[in-house]
């Protein structure tokens, strides 16, 4: 209870900063890689579910899923019902938020969005994929006193959302060095020159950088989560068609044999 209120101040301050312009992003910082592999490890997409729910939940919904879709990465409805269901909810119902529309706006001046499909919404193709964007954009949060929410983000500068997983990252300051601008060296610019931990989290760099991989993968499950047997259906469809096309060209060849 302790964790869900403190994550439902934190989100409520600031949510409607992932309905901020997305050209935000746009000639910003490159985006890291996505860990793929995480998408077939069971273990990273259970994980992924549970940092969802404690982190997520309490403002986002993830409307198009159903807690018993999670059977598909071998949970069962018992450990869901025990791990990942609020005390109103039901094993069938949808991924609902507990915040009220009308309050959000009230609260927030925007409805927080829904995270089903947030990692196709973020995709760049000058850059790499939704998920690509969110793995960066997760790990990039910096303490900024200038801001309202005491919080900043190299990947979306200005973000209003504040950092959601500082629990478990810890807080850190980012060092800027300013050189001249080399288009225009009237011009200074500030280049980003690491980050100095100011207090520790929960986890070291390197697990903080495996929950969030987990999280983004979960989140890419969401937005389609047959998306592994539409690839393996695929696959063999292409396969059938490809022996279909031999005998099809054989047939002709048979029927055009004797006309000359």
């Amino acid at each position: 209870m302790k964790k869900f209120l403190c994550s439902l101040s934190i989100a409520l301050s600031a949510t409607f900063g992932w309905v901020s312009v997305a050209s935000a992003n746009e000639g910003g910082m490159a985006w890291d890689k996505f860990p793929v592999e995480k998408m077939t490890d069971v273990a990273s997409l259970q994980n992924g579910a549970k940092l969802f729910v404690n982190y997520c939940l309490n403002c986002h919904s993830a409307a198009y899923m159903r807690y018993n879709r999670m059977r598909d990465i071998g949970l069962t409805e018992d450990q869901i019902k025990k791990n990942l269901l609020f005390a109103t909810d039901k094993v069938g119902d949808t991924m609902k938020v507990s915040l009220d529309p009308k309050q959000a706006k009230d609260w927030l001046a925007a409805q927080p969005p829904d995270l089903s499909v947030i990692t196709r919404s973020r995709a760049d193709l000058s850059k790499g994929s939704g998920a690509d964007y969110l793995y960066t954009y997760l790990r990039s949060y910096y303490r900024d006193d200038t801001k309202a929410t005491g919080w900043n983000n190299l990947a979306f500068p200005d973000v209003a959302m504040p950092n959601v997983l500082w629990e478990l990252q810890g807080q850190r300051h980012a060092r800027f060095v300013e050189e001249k601008n080399p288009h225009n060296p009237a011009e200074s610019v500030h280049r980003f020159d690491g980050f100095e931990q100011l207090a520790p989290g929960k986890l070291d760099e390197h697990q903080f950088d495996e929950a969030v991989a987990d999280l983004v993968a979960y989140l890419q499950w969401v937005s389609e989560p047959a998306q592994d047997k539409r690839v393996q259906i695929g696959v063999w469809v292409l396969m059938f068609l490809g022996v279909l096309s031999v005998f099809a060209w054989r047939l002709n060849a048979s029927y055009w044999k004797d006309v000359k």
